[in-house]
């Protein structure tokens, strides 16, 4: 099938070759034009055939809004847009019901995968009606990992993202509590090879994971993470996370404090916001701070 997509960064443009070997084709728009396929949005939609589906992969907020408010004047009753960004759910809603209007559908997406995507695939979080989903389901089914999970019709509109959301909640805490063993093991005499301890744990535990593994790798790469800053910013999801969470009267004390602890890291130079921060940098390729450097932001 032929699909637009819109944001070529690091996911953006990584999915755009996964769905390329896939045997799709992709037309890629970013405002770099060293990136880009086509000089322009207008171009983009004109250079696919109808019904037409466009990928959204923009910053959530204002850059998201405004390139649906631009799409919705250019695409055709039938076609379909995707919001695969970190889009709140609320928004999703908004976005389809402007849409609609004009006969456009509307599907959100969820994506977890981060800079090892490419290779690996995308856990996919997807909402909206049926009809629009099957639209898009060929690019779903090249962004997957392989077998049988990783895809998921999570249900209406804006449930990708919430699936999403509560994801990286989820993933704020695990994050937290890898972090906290590991600074626990380093204050202590008597375990002279912390990192040894956590590669052994790879194997036969009911703590392995993969962020387990990358806290292995980024400790092979910096053993005691002395180059790093302890400081961790937080994406937004975390604190959307909570306010659902008060919202519907959930209890989410472990997601609660691991972003409390994120906002704690812009005031001290914590250890254990070293391993929160080379995780983070290892899954998704985000900025870390050198150590001695300040916050002034």
């Amino acid at each position: 099938m032929e699909l637009g997509l819109i944001g070529l960064g690091k996911m953006g443009g990584n999915m755009r070759e996964r769905i390329r070997r896939a045997g799709h084709t992709v037309v890629g728009y970013d405002r770099n034009p060293e990136l880009s396929d086509v000089p322009s949005l207008q171009a983009l939609v004109e250079s696919l055939k109808g019904p037409r589906v466009v990928w959204v992969m923009v910053p959530a907020g204002a850059p998201t809004q405004a390139t649906i408010d631009e799409l919705a004047g250019l695409l055709s009753p039938g076609d379909v847009v995707v919001d695969g960004g970190n889009s709140r759910w609320t928004d999703d809603e908004k976005h389809a019901a402007e849409l609609a209007e004009r006969g456009i559908g509307f599907v959100d997406c969820g994506v977890s995968g981060g800079v090892w995507g490419l290779e690996n695939g995308y856990a996919l979080m997807y909402g909206g009606d049926e009809e629009n989903v099957a639209k898009v389901q060929p690019v779903f089914d090249a962004l997957k990992p392989a077998g049988d999970f990783g895809s998921v019709h999570a249900g209406k509109v804006g449930a990708g993202h919430f699936a999403k959301m509560v994801h990286n909640g989820i993933e704020y805490a695990m994050m937290q509590a890898y972090a906290e063993g590991w600074e626990l093991l380093e204050a202590v005499d008597s375990v002279t090879d912390v990192r040894e301890v956590f590669r052994s744990w790879r194997e036969g535990t009911v703590i392995r994971s993969w962020l387990l593994d990358l806290a292995v790798n980024a400790l092979d790469e910096d053993e005691h993470l002395e180059k790093l800053r302890g400081f961790a910013q937080d994406s937004g999801e975390g604190r959307w996370t909570v306010e659902a969470a008060i919202d519907h009267a959930v209890p989410l004390p472990a997601i609660t404090a691991s972003l409390f602890a994120r906002f704690s890291s812009r005031q001290d130079d914590s250890p254990a916001m070293k391993m929160i921060a080379a995780l983070r940098n290892q899954f998704g390729g985000h900025a870390v701070e050198a150590a001695g450097s300040s916050d002034t932001k």
